[in-house]
């Protein structure tokens, strides 16, 4: 049945863009993570290599060889986070979630790994649960991110959740505002850019909170769409030449007004992230 469930998905991705990545993600998502057999039935249905696809399973973070929790934990341990007392913060969560590192909870809840890298140093020590980076985390906080992820992340607030950060952006080309203050999101002034897919061409507006997903489109964007952004005031397209290390879709930069840069997956649904401050303190 597994066999026959993967054939459908490969098919379903012939002549798609980024055709490996796609099928990975639709597996992963069905199954909860890539066995064995799953990457040898994407071998054998694509032609590809087993060492090719073995090395795109491994190389990208949302991918996982085992099955995870429902919620993620990611703990950094990069140098920045390091020193701020990231490994006294992973070894907090070992303790309460009663797991190692790159372990899974008992009830299938939480899967906790650390990594050597989240893009947000200046915010350090950084956790990520599920996409949503917390910021400066004390070992205090540790319990009441647990409750938090086990009661809802998605809905966020500027004024009561510290794990977001309000931005003003512009473009990385002229350098004009993206900021929109007549129309708020996540009680703040939205992000304004221009978008296409397919045939669709039209304004798509972002939460301003460094941390919430919430958008608004004028036209419906499919789940997994991978979009062109471009600035809305010199029409230049915003792409980074460094791909998400989520999904590999490519990347959307903005330049942050009070110095650094932010950049954002361009596949729909994914919540790749990166934040860059150039010696900012919050």
């Amino acid at each position: 049945m597994e066999k026959e469930t993967i054939k459908s998905i490969v098919e379903s991705h012939e002549g798609s863009k980024g055709g490996l990545i796609s099928i990975l993600e639709d597996i992963q998502k069905k199954y909860g993570y890539l066995s064995e057999n799953s990457l040898r039935t994407v071998s054998k249905e694509t032609g590809s290599s087993l060492v090719d696809i073995y090395g795109i399973a491994t190389f990208y973070g949302s991918f996982s060889l085992k099955p995870r929790g429902k919620h993620l934990v990611s703990a950094c341990l990069g140098t920045a986070c390091h020193v701020r007392g990231g490994p006294r913060i992973a070894a907090e969560f070992e303790s309460a979630l009663g797991v190692c590192a790159g372990e899974t909870t008992e009830d299938k809840e939480f899967t906790l790994e650390t990594v050597n890298c989240l893009g947000a140093c200046a915010l350090g020590p950084i956790i990520v649960v599920d996409g949503h980076y917390f910021s400066k985390v004390k070992i205090s906080d540790v319990k009441r991110i647990i409750k938090k992820t086990k009661t809802g992340l998605d809905k966020v607030s500027g004024d009561k959740d510290d794990n977001v950060v309000p931005l003003e952006v512009s473009c990385s080309h002229c350098n004009h505002s993206f900021m929109d203050h007549q129309c708020h999101i996540d009680g703040h002034p939205s992000i304004r850019v221009t978008v296409s897919f397919g045939q669709k061409h039209g304004w798509l507006r972002l939460s301003s909170l460094y941390g919430s997903f919430a958008v608004e489109s004028e036209y419906e964007i499919p789940m997994d769409m991978e979009i062109n952004f471009f600035c809305p005031h010199c029409h230049s397209e915003l792409n980074s030449p460094s791909p998400c290390v989520l999904c590999g879709a490519s990347m959307v930069p903005m330049i942050v007004r009070s110095g650094g840069m932010v950049q954002i997956c361009s596949r729909r649904g994914c919540k790749g992230h990166m934040l860059d401050l150039d010696g900012v303190n919050f």
